[in-house]
């Protein structure tokens, strides 16, 4: 064995491989500079590999880059080889050498052709990015549907306030009516009574200012319980077909009246506003109320509009707590420094007022709701700190407007049937 080994490295027989060019100096140079940049160009490929496959401990089948490096390295010492052997004629480690490459080459190319399957399962670059834009796309989606569903969740507890808000209305409106109902009654008895001995005392009497004392509280009284019986809806109404653009033109003095101290009232009034079934006098009570409302809110010198505007079926559907039918909105906004959330919340509540004692009794609001809810519509109240504050009534339309041979600009009282709501 030592015997062949030994016969294998002896190059005592050998020449270099310069002879073989017969020395010329083209070729040897030639060679020597040829295997030379090649070697330097295998030898550093696997250090850019080694160096790529470090940085980046992600990346799928790094070892494989590893056998391609020795590979690469290995073909790289051939070529110094075969500069060496032109001078020395070292032909069995060149051998050696050219065996290990070929070794490694195998190997390699036998690797290669086992993970080519699995190499080429990789997604792509272009299939990368689209499953990136799909994944965007669906992120996208959920973000989407989490926003509809914390809007969906804020408008059922918008919804939940609301109901807890009418449900609140309406057992104040209960107790309200109740008690208003039977001291409306109890009144009754006492005007009637104080009215008969008015009749039998003699006109030089000194008790008759005592009396008439006691009849002008009791009406009083009597005025504030039909306030009560307004916000509970058990007043007794007379609704008429009236057009909202006369009633408030026709009311426009007694507006400024109660508007004194801040400019003249601004009428923004909509042509051809559809006519309503309400009771007018109701109705022009509840301006009168607001109009009021609006100059105690506004400083002097203060903005007050009244405006009316018809609205639609598929526009009032979209209000809550309105029927999906025609509406009339009649609105009083002024510039006064508008209500907070909690006074917003409760602008509705009877005896609720934020002005002082003496100053109010709390009931103007209520009265308006009242009246609207008991006329089939509604009131909103749009509000907020140092932007004003705009009340907007909406009454359904007269349904018997578009049939009826009357222009909607007549006078208030048609001739209906009145519809009393005595408790």
């Amino acid at each position: 064995m030592l015997a062949i080994l030994s016969g294998f490295l002896d190059r005592t027989s050998l020449a270099p491989h310069g002879i073989c060019l017969l020395w010329r100096p083209e070729l040897i140079w030639t060679h020597v500079v040829s295997d030379a940049i090649i070697a330097f160009a295998y030898f550093t490929i696997p250090v850019a590999l080694g160096v790529f496959v470090t940085r980046r401990r992600d990346i799928a089948f790094g070892w494989m880059f590893w056998a391609f490096a020795l590979f690469i390295l290995a073909c790289g010492t051939t070529h110094l080889f075969g500069i060496w052997t032109l001078w020395v004629p070292d032909y069995a480690a060149e051998a050696v050498i050219k065996a290990i490459t070929a070794a490694a080459s195998i190997v390699t190319a036998i690797l290669l052709w086992v993970l080519l399957p699995r190499a080429l399962a990789l997604p792509s670059p272009d299939q990368l990015r689209r499953a990136n834009a799909e994944l965007l796309a669906r992120i996208g989606e959920r973000d989407a549907a989490l926003a509809a569903l914390h809007e969906a969740h804020a408008e059922r507890d918008r919804a939940e306030e609301m109901l807890r808000q009418s449900q609140k209305l309406e057992a104040i409106g209960a107790l309200t009516g109740g008690v208003a109902h039977d001291f409306n009654n109890l009144l009754g008895v006492v005007i009637s009574n104080l009215d008969r001995i008015e009749r039998f005392l003699p006109p030089e009497s000194g008790a008759r200012r005592s009396l008439n004392g006691a009849l002008t509280g009791a009406e009083r009284a009597a005025a504030l319980v039909q306030k009560m019986l307004a916000f509970a809806r058990r007043q007794p109404l007379q609704p008429v077909r009236v057009d909202p653009n006369r009633l408030i033109r026709d009311l426009s003095e007694l507006l400024r009246g109660a508007l004194d101290t801040v400019e003249r009232p601004e009428m923004t009034l909509a042509p051809q506003v559809w006519p309503v079934c309400v009771d007018a006098n109701q109705l022009e009570n509840a301006l009168l109320n607001l109009a009021v409302n609006a100059r105690d809110a506004t400083e002097e010198g203060g903005r007050t509009v009244i405006r009316t505007r018809n609205v639609p079926a598929a526009e009032a559907e979209q209000i809550p707590a309105l029927r999906p039918v025609d509406h009339v909105a009649i609105a009083v906004a002024d510039s006064g420094q508008g209500m907070s959330p909690e006074v917003l919340a409760r602008a509705f509540e009877p005896f609720f007022t934020t002005k002082a004692v003496g100053e109010g009794t709390g009931l103007g609001l209520s009265q308006v709701f009242g009246f609207a809810k008991q006329s089939d519509g509604h009131v909103v109240i749009e509000s907020a700190p140092g932007r004003g504050t705009t009340v907007w009534i909406y009454l359904p339309r007269d349904p018997t407007e578009l049939s009826s041979p009357h222009p909607s600009g007549e006078a208030s009282r048609l001739g209906r049937t009145p519809r009393l709501g005595y408790a």
